[in-house]
Order: C-alpha cells, then sequence, then structure tokens
C-alpha cells in the first residue's frame, strides 16, 4: 500500500490550500482516511477522518476551516484549508485504517486514530 501526499506549500495567513492523497494497492474500498499533522515541538495531531460510509469528523481546532472529502473512484482524499493560520503551520501526513467488523468504535475520530498506513508528509507554512 502507498499513499502519496502532495499540495502542500508556503502560504500567507488567510489563504488556501488543499493537499490531496493518493492511495494505491488497498484491497478494500472500506477504510477510514486521515489527515494529522505534527508542527515541530508539538505532538501529532489528528485534525480530519473520513470514513467510506461517509462519515466525517474535524478537529475542533480546525473546524470551519478545514474540509475532508474524498473521489472513491481515485481513491484519493482531499483536504481543503481555508483561512490558514501560522499555527497551521506543520508536516501535513495522510493515513489510511481498514475498516473490519472487530474495528467498530463508537467514534469515527477513535476508528482514525491508529492507522494501517501512513504517507510520507507534505509541508504546509503559513507566513503571518
Amino acid at each position: 500500500v502507498q499513499l502519496q501526499a502532495s499540495g502542500g506549500g508556503l502560504v500567507q495567513a488567510g489563504g488556501s490550500l488543499r493537499l490531496s492523497c493518493a492511495a494505491s494497492g488497498l484491497t478494500s474500498d472500506r477504510y477510514g482516511a486521515a489527515w494529522f499533522r505534527q508542527a515541530p515541538g508539538k505532538e501529532r495531531e489528528g485534525i480530519s477522518c473520513i470514513s467510506s460510509g461517509g462519515p466525517k469528523y474535524v478537529a475542533d481546532s480546525v473546524e470551519g476551516r478545514f474540509t475532508i472529502s474524498r473521489d472513491a473512484s481515485k481513491n484519493t482524499v482531499y483536504l481543503q484549508m481555508d483561512g490558514l493560520k501560522p499555527e497551521d503551520t506543520a508536516v501535513y501526513y495522510c493515513a489510511v485504517r481498514m475498516w473490519t467488523p472487530s474495528r467498530i468504535t463508537s467514534r469515527l475520530q477513535d476508528f482514525c486514530a491508529t492507522p494501517d498506513y501512513w504517507g510520507q508528509g507534505t509541508q504546509v507554512t503559513v507566513s503571518s
């Protein structure tokens, strides 16, 4: 399985970026896809997740500014980031957790918190 993340870059505060994560080699289309980020000196943070059935989770820190979506036909997940702030500066990672009946959780964010596969990360830098 390979996850190829792209779309990062340098943007001014208030600007927008769209990250993409293209998955290949998956054996099923039933999975949760998530975006994490890690800023220098900080712990990795799960910011958004989308299930194959459509439900989404968005962390409070990005609620109202970031939107996750997926194109099942392309096995690609997107993160539209609007209203970017300097504190959004981080390396952003996409990740996938495969769904099985034994992995059902009551909250989507819990399901996505322990991925099976990780992408390579893409740097997002927001200047003030």
